[in-house]
């Protein structure tokens, strides 16, 4: 229940963020932004390979009215090409939940939250502005979902969690970079997905892996 852009500059992109990704593990930048969110070592590694194999699993939630889907497609957007597979319209969209990109930064974000009650109205008023500011600046592109410029969040995150909360920025950055983008991009939009004529809409990204884990990481390590 899941559709893959399988255009060649992804399929390069996709080794080139793996690459990255394996070499900010070896030389343990992701530990040290986990770590410093609050995340036990010892977990490190399984969320790690929960969160790039799941960003591949979209789990169907429920099905809504839509517009005749877009056949043999290509859609561009921030210099990437999205192929839209071919399929019988039956114009209905599935809504999914996306394991990599919104499950397991959903059970960290609470974790989070959980360990850093004390920090609840910052750790509030972060994910509402990021909320704020995400779903203005989120745009719907056709045949593909709801799309948002991918290094915006984790900045705007990282410096609300070092405004109200500097002494313990981490925590706060992952939480409103991770909840902020999820609700504003995917949730507050869920009302323009019957017009944009997509076979699915995952929230947290149809199988992209860069978005929200990467929302998190970068704004841990910029807090």
């Amino acid at each position: 229940m899941y559709f893959f852009p399988l255009t060649i500059p992804f399929i390069l992109l996709f080794f080139l963020v793996l690459a990255v990704l394996v070499v900010m593990i070896e030389i343990g930048i992701i530990s040290y932004a986990y770590e410093k969110a609050g995340v036990n070592s010892r977990y490190i590694l399984i969320l790690l390979f929960l969160s790039l194999i799941g960003s591949y699993i979209n789990i169907p939630i429920m099905e809504i009215p839509g517009e005749q889907f877009i056949e043999n497609k290509v859609v561009n957007f921030f210099g990437m090409q999205y192929v839209i597979p071919t399929i019988v319209s039956t114009g209905r969209t599935v809504i999914a939940i996306n394991v990599g990109g919104a499950v397991v930064p959903i059970l960290i974000s609470l974790y989070l939250l959980i360990k850093n009650l004390h920090l609840l109205l910052q750790i509030g008023i972060a994910v509402l502005i990021m909320t704020i500011v995400v779903h203005w600046i989120a745009r719907p592109v056709p045949g593909v979902g709801i799309a948002v410029p991918m290094f915006l969040p984790p900045l705007l995150a990282a410096f609300l969690a070092y405004l109200l909360a500097p002494q313990n920025a981490p925590p706060v950055a992952y939480i409103a970079g991770s909840l902020g983008s999820l609700i504003g991009a995917d949730l507050l939009n869920l009302h323009v997905i019957p017009r944009l004529g997509a076979p699915i809409a995952s929230i947290g990204g149809a199988g992209r892996f860069d978005g929200i884990f990467l929302t998190g990481i970068i704004a841990v390590l910029l807090a």
